[in-house]
């Protein structure tokens, strides 16, 4: 058994999110971003933000979801090079002195941003650990609950209040809370590890989770269909 001191839900957590021009991590370009500290009661100890001028036009739909257009981000936005060596350095330095952080769909923002630091020239993280993503812990947990498993739906579920979703620093916070509701509604499962063990359970639970997607995909739909377990960067 952990001491409390190593138990990942007792401690404060970061969080991470990003708001982008698309869906696809290779091209698509950060709009805006939060990297903040969550005490373990949930409440807000520090936070960075940003709006970044992606340096592209950010699509119609993009906009429609998280209400930055192109013209306020080219307008308030600081130069796309500058925030991405900020919000690496600012997870590096979280990540280096052990601190969790939480991302919902980590593989999504971590390898997207991996990607805008190659593009930039800035040092990407190696191996980023310890990653809490709570998508891949709820569906581990309770593998059988119907319904979506979107944060907003999660948020619902866990009774964690998401006031303005689809923006970077709310849905930052949002699953920084539902990682800590995770763990108080599944303490026999969850709240004993560390978080570094949290995190190599989570490499497992991915790869079954997108296995087991897959043989569905094949089964029903697309018989080519392939996705990837990776974890957590794509």
């Amino acid at each position: 058994m952990n001491t409390s001191a190593n138990i990942w839900s007792a401690n404060p957590l970061a969080v991470f999110d990003l708001e982008t021009t698309g869906i696809d991590v290779t091209t698509s370009r950060i709009v805006s971003a939060h990297v903040g500290v969550l005490a373990a009661d949930g409440s807000v100890l520090r936070r960075l933000d940003w709006l970044a001028d992606p340096g592209v036009e950010i699509p119609a739909q993009a906009s429609a979801v998280h209400g930055i257009s192109t013209e306020r981000a080219r307008a308030e936005g600081r130069p796309a090079a500058e925030v991405v060596a900020e919000i690496v350095a600012a997870l590096r330095e979280l990540l280096a002195a052990g601190t969790p952080v939480v991302i919902y769909n980590a593989p999504y923002d971590l390898s997207l941003l991996q990607h805008e630091a190659l593009r930039y020239g800035v040092p990407a993280l190696e191996g980023p650990s310890p990653i809490i993503d709570p998508l891949v812990i709820d569906k581990a947990v309770d593998r059988y609950r119907k319904g979506k498993r979107t944060l907003e739906a999660a948020s619902q579920f866990y009774g964690v209040d998401l006031v303005d979703a689809h923006d970077a620093s709310s849905d930052a916070i949002a699953a920084g809370r539902v990682a800590q509701a995770i763990a108080r509604a599944h303490a026999a499962k969850l709240a004993q590890h560390s978080a570094e063990e949290l995190h190599a359970l989570q490499v497992g639970w991915c790869a079954e989770q997108a296995a087991s997607f897959q043989e569905y995909m094949r089964r029903t739909k697309d018989p080519s269909f392939t996705t990837s377990g990776s974890w957590p960067v794509r």
